[in-house]
Formats: C-alpha cells, structure tokens, sequence
C-alpha cells in the first residue's frame, strides 16, 4: 500500500529532509532533542501522513519539527491546510449536523458532547440524593424540658441524658491534595510522568480520565487543546491550542 501524498505538495517534505541534512543531524538526532519519534520524522519528510494518523497531529508535530530547525512553522501548517480538505469537510458535516445536503445525523463529537453532559447531570443528581439521604436518614431529636428527668408534658423523661438526643456532625468532604487529574476532550497522545517514573504513555481517545498522586508531576502532551489538567481539586484549564506539542510540570 502506497503512502497517502498530497498533489502539488513535494516542497513541504524536501524542505524539512534539506534543513535537517544542512544541520549535519540525523532522524535519531532530532528524535532524541524533540521528543518525536524518528518514525514520525521520517513520515513528514516522506509525506506519508497516514503513518502518522489524524491531521491534528500531523500539524502539532509538524509545528514542531520546523521550530527545532529554524523555519515558518505556521507557514508549514498553512502548506499542509491546503491540501488536507478532508478534514474540513468532515468539521463541517460536524457543524451542520445532518443537513440537505447529506447529513444523515449527529456528528460523533455531538454524541461525545451529549453523553458527558448526561454523565454530568447524572452525578450532580446521585450528590444531590446522598445529600438528600444524609438529612432525611437522621433519627427525630427528642425534646428535652427544661427540668430534668421530665419531658415538656410534664412527665417522666424517658432521655436520661440530653447528649443522647444531640445532632450528629457530618464530616466534611476531604479536599484531595497531591492529586493531578488529567481529561481528554480530544483524542491525544500522552505521557505523565510522576515523581521522575512514567506512568503513562501513549494515544488515548477522547473521554479518557486519569487520575496520578504523588509530589511532583511532568505532563507532555501531543493535542494541547484537547487535554484538561486538575492540580488539587483545583478548577482545571487547557493546556494549550489544538495540535500543539505541550510540557508542563506541577508540584503536588
């Protein structure tokens, strides 16, 4: 199977393939100082995109890899735009969301939006019924008269003791500490590094939540738009536009 090339667009690889050579750095060279793959190098210098996978990495690690050897970074994005309508296409079906024109239905980011929106509403409801629950279960305080040994009828109290009929403190709710919680609203790839230990790599769809403790965490990502850090329970934030190659470090 022949790799998947773009018409009228043999100068976007080249160039890459002659700054590289013009450095005197090889595929491993570069791999090594960028933290890309040299599989993926090599892809973009051959054009061979699908090697790669969706255009929002294409255009993240492409970013990249012309940053690191001194070109028009944006100027190289534009080039790969152009001839990548597919996408386009696909975002606008996406928008439309089953038009005339040949939508026959919601987009999968809308079923994705929709399910965590009922997967949102779902768990403030099961908070509100424990809180619910927590109230209601309690047992009725009994009356205590302000003479002892009988109740405010007059007759004889049936509570020895007016501790036994005091309200029981609910403990609060324990803040997480040393905690980083890392969502996916898109599909990237990921690498969280806790405590100098890798404890995750890889590509992971949207949707994907993970959870990491320790003291002090390293987070690369490949969609920087597309990936939601929570440091604390503190309120979360992204980590960056889609398709840009993102590094941050927190200290739990």
């Amino acid at each position: 199977m022949h790799p998947l090339r773009f018409d009228h667009m043999p100068a976007l690889g080249e160039e890459f393939r002659s700054a590289r050579e013009a450095r005197g750095l090889t595929l491993s060279d570069v791999a090594e100082q960028i933290h890309i793959r040299s599989v993926y190098l090599n892809a973009i210098e051959n054009e061979d995109w699908t090697a790669i996978g969706a255009p929002v990495y294409v255009r993240g690690f492409i970013r990249t890899y012309a940053r690191f050897l001194g070109l028009d970074a944006e100027d190289a994005v534009a080039m790969f735009n152009r001839y990548a309508p597919v996408e386009r296409a696909v975002a606008a079906v996406a928008l439309t969301s089953g038009d005339d024109r040949g939508g026959s239905g919601p987009s999968l980011w809308v079923l994705i939006g929709s399910l965590v929106a009922v997967l949102l509403v779902g768990f403030v409801g099961y908070e509100y019924w424990q809180y619910l629950q927590g109230n209601t279960g309690r047992e009725p305080t009994a009356a205590v008269s302000t003479q002892p040994g009988t109740t405010a009828a007059g007759s004889p109290s049936a509570v020895p003791n007016a501790r036994t009929s005091a309200v029981p403190i609910l403990a609060p709710t324990p803040v997480p500490h040393h905690q980083l919680a890392v969502h996916l609203t898109q599909r990237s790839w990921l690498r969280v590094t806790i405590d100098g230990t890798t404890q995750l790599e890889g590509i992971f769809p949207a949707g994907t939540t993970r959870t990491f403790t320790g003291s002090v965490a390293d987070l690369r990502v490949g969609n920087a738009g597309g990936v939601v850090a929570t440091v604390n329970g503190r309120p979360a934030r992204p980590l960056g536009k889609d398709g840009d190659v993102a590094e941050q470090r927190y200290t739990l």
